[in-house]
């Protein structure tokens, strides 16, 4: 398929600039898949859309502040986003505006935290080695801004925001992204979930800058997705292949969750408990083999996210409720609604 059959209008108002004051007050697109139909729900009924026996998988990583903003030794600012931890402790980053950034270049980000250059890697991309005036987590976590997508058109720098762009059961730092499936969660609903009967059980994948890159082919068997890193440990391997081999659903929260499952089973149909990378991009004619359903909120128009999920869901179906989203005006992307494809 080509990667243009992913598109479809959206009216700029319906991009979510802001969180609601209540994270389960989001809509729910429900899509059955059997069925071949949808429904408008509220994320408040999520619970009910499940069954005794079901697993939920959450992806409970923690996004840090990774946006910097510092000046050069002659004063002109420039922003670095910490895309990539290396094994030394130097950082890839991306960098703006990153023309005039040469080896041996400093940026000063106050008093207590300085990034040298090390060199240029690719198209705004900067290798830079930081030196800290103490621990170097920690100054980050001090001066950073949480780094919202570029399509929430405001500073990302508000205290609320290093709140709500995280999902309550977060716990492992390292995510540049939040999991936005996640978002509308409330300790309340997952009660609720554990008293509906459904079993829920937790994956690391640190969402990196690759789950958000665009696709640059026309023809998605051209198309690869960076690999990621992620983790399962003993106790969440072990409810994934019990409820495998009971036949019991596993619903994924999430693309990211999604993609570290599916590439974690393995041919002979066992997960696999460890860290892993996951190399895998799903698109059209993939078979599914690890999920039974999946909550996720809306993609960008061409992206892999849109390609992975329409992939899950039938094409013709999930472009279908994306257009009667827009007509009902859901609203858009990491702050908006969600939909449920079972």
């Amino acid at each position: 398929m080509l990667i243009s059959e992913f598109d479809y209008e959206l009216p700029e108002d319906l991009i979510a600039q802001e969180p609601l004051a209540e994270r389960s007050a989001s809509r729910m697109l429900v899509v059955d898949r059997a069925g071949q139909n949808f429904s408008d729900h509220s994320f408040g009924e999520f619970q009910s859309f499940l069954r005794a026996g079901d697993l939920l998988v959450l992806n409970n990583t923690r996004v840090f502040p990774a946006r910097l903003i510092g000046r050069s030794e002659t004063g002109a600012t420039i922003e670095l986003f910490l895309v990539e931890e290396q094994q030394d402790g130097d950082w890839q980053t991306l960098a703006r505006p990153a023309r005039r950034l040469r080896a041996g270049k400093k940026i000063l980000f106050g008093d207590e935290l300085t990034a040298e250059v090390i060199e240029k890697t690719d198209v705004g991309r900067v290798l830079v080695r930081f030196d800290a005036d103490g621990d170097l987590t920690q100054k980050i976590d001090e001066i950073g801004q949480t780094p919202l997508p570029p399509y929430i058109k405001r500073e990302g720098g508000r205290d609320s925001d290093r709140e709500r762009y995280q999902t309550v059961y977060a716990k492992e730092r390292g995510a540049i992204a939040a999991p936005t499936a996640g978002l509308h969660f409330t300790p309340e609903i997952m009660n609720a979930v554990n008293a509906a009967g459904v079993e829920i059980a937790e994956i690391t994948l640190h969402v990196g800058y690759g789950t958000f890159e665009p696709v640059r082919v026309e023809n998605l068997s051209q198309h690869t997705v960076m690999s990621e890193r992620y983790s399962i440990d003993d106790e969440t391997s072990n409810m994934l292949n019990s409820a495998r081999a009971e036949g019991r659903r596993i619903v994924a929260v999430g693309t990211t969750t999604t993609r570290a499952l599916e590439a974690n089973i393995g041919d002979s149909g066992l997960f696999q408990a460890g860290r892993h990378s996951a190399g895998l991009t799903i698109t059209p004619g993939y078979t599914f083999r690890a999920i039974d359903a999946l909550l996720t909120n809306f993609h960008l128009p061409k992206s892999s996210l849109l390609v992975l999920t329409s992939t899950f869901g039938g094409h013709e179906l999930i472009m279908s409720a994306y257009r009667h989203a827009v007509a009902e005006r859901y609203r858009f992307y990491s702050y908006g609604d969600c939909m449920l494809i079972s």
